[in-house]
């Protein structure tokens, strides 16, 4: 009983942390393409120099993309 208590603790922390995470993540990303700034500065850090038409792209592309299907079901060839 002992080593049941921690060991559940320690999954609904993991799979709570998840949740959260993903959750931070797609705010992230909501709020990146509606910031130009913002998305600038991601892609600074990610070693790419965008130019005003390359950000209008990349903007178009993120507002574009379709929603993320839950439980991986956009795997190819599976």
């Amino acid at each position: 009983m002992q080593v049941i208590i921690p060991i559940i603790t320690l999954i609904v922390g993991l799979v709570g942390g998840f949740f959260i995470g993903v959750f931070y993540l797609r705010k992230q990303m909501e709020k990146m393409q509606n910031d130009p700034q913002m998305l600038q500065k991601m892609a600074k850090q990610m070693g790419y120099n965008l130019n005003g038409k390359q950000m209008q792209r990349a903007q178009q592309m993120m507002k574009n993309q379709p929603p993320v299907p839950n439980k991986g079901h956009n795997r190819k060839g599976k």
